[in-house]
C-alpha cells in the first residue's frame, strides 16, 4: 500500500512537471511569434548602430537572413520566457517549501527579467564594441580584409550577448540558495578560489577565442561574485535576526508558563 502510494505521489510529480513545461513552451511558441514581428526592426536597429558601421554584410547562403531573424527572435523569447520560466519553477517546487521559505523566493521572480536585462545591455553596449574593436585591429595589423557574413558578424555579437545576460543572474541565484538556507556568506567566502577558477573557466569558455573578451567578461563576473557575497550576507543577516526574534519570543512564552505554574 505504502508502494503503491508512493508511486502516485511520483506520478502526480510526473504530471505537474508535464503540465509546468507545457505553460513554458507555450509562451516560448507565442513570444517566437512576437518576436519575428519584432525581428525586423530590430535588424535594422543592431545593422544600424555604430558598431556595425564600416561593415559590409553579406549572405553566403539563401537561409542566412531567416537563421539571423530566428536567432533574433528566439533571444526576444527567451527575454519573455525567463521570467515566466522561473515563476513556473517555483509553482512547481513551491508545496514542498514552508511558508516562509515559499514567501523568501518568490519575491526573487521579477528581479530575473531585470538583471538579464542589465546584463543585456551591459554585454551589447560595452563588452561586444570593445571584442570588435580588438578584432578587428587584429586583422587590420595582418592586412587583412574584412568581408564578413551576415552570419557570423551575429554569431558573434550573439556569442557573447547571450551567455553574458545570462550570467548576470549570478546575484539571483545566491540570494535565493542563501533564502533556502542552502548557501551563506561564510560559505561563500571558504569557496572563493573555488568560485574564482569556474568563473573563469566559464568566461574563457562562453566568449569568442580572444583575450580581450575573456578579460571583459572575466572581470564583471568576479564583481557580481562579490556582490552576491554582499546580497547574500544581507539575506543572512536577516536570517539570524529573525531566528532570534522567534526565539526570544519562545523564551517569553516559556517564562511566562513557568510563572503561572509557580503562581498556582
Amino acid at each position: 500500500m505504502t508502494q503503491q502510494k508512493e508511486e502516485m505521489t511520483l506520478t502526480e510529480h510526473l504530471s505537474e512537471l508535464r503540465k509546468r513545461l507545457i505553460y513554458v513552451l507555450s509562451i516560448f511558441i507565442l513570444g517566437l511569434v512576437a518576436g519575428f514581428l519584432v525581428a525586423d526592426p530590430v535588424y535594422q536597429y543592431l545593422t544600424k548602430a555604430e558598431t556595425a558601421q564600416g561593415f559590409v554584410l553579406h549572405a553566403f547562403s539563401f537561409w542566412d537572413g531567416i537563421g539571423i531573424y530566428m536567432k533574433i527572435a528566439g533571444l526576444f523569447s527567451l527575454v519573455i520566457t525567463l521570467p515566466f520560466t522561473v515563476f513556473q519553477l517555483w509553482k512547481f517546487v513551491s508545496p514542498g517549501l514552508r511558508p516562509r521559505e515559499r514567501k523568501a523566493t518568490l519575491k526573487y521572480v521579477p528581479y530575473v527579467f531585470l538583471l538579464f536585462l542589465i546584463g543585456l545591455a551591459f554585454s551589447y553596449y560595452v563588452v561586444f564594441p570593445m571584442a570588435l574593436s580588438f578584432t578587428s585591429s587584429i586583422t587590420e595589423k595582418m592586412g587583412l580584409v574584412e568581408t564578413y557574413g551576415m552570419k557570423q558578424y551575429f554569431s558573434f555579437l550573439f556569442g557573447i550577448v547571450l551567455p553574458v545576460s545570462l550570467l548576470f543572474e549570478l546575484p539571483l541565484i545566491i540570494m535565493f540558495l542563501t533564502g533556502l538556507r542552502i548557501l551563506n556568506p561564510i560559505r561563500l567566502r571558504k569557496m572563493r578560489r573555488v568560485a574564482y577558477f569556474v568563473l573563469i573557466f566559464i568566461a574563457v569558455v562562453v566568449t569568442p577565442p580572444d583575450f580581450i573578451s575573456d578579460f571583459l567578461v572575466m572581470i564583471p563576473l568576479l564583481l557580481l561574485y562579490e556582490i552576491s557575497v554582499f546580497l547574500s550576507g544581507f539575506v543572512y543577516r536577516k536570517q539570524l535576526a529573525a531566528d532570534a526574534e522567534v526565539e526570544s519570543r519562545y523564551i517569553r512564552a516559556k517564562d511566562k508558563t513557568e510563572d503561572k505554574q509557580s503562581v498556582v
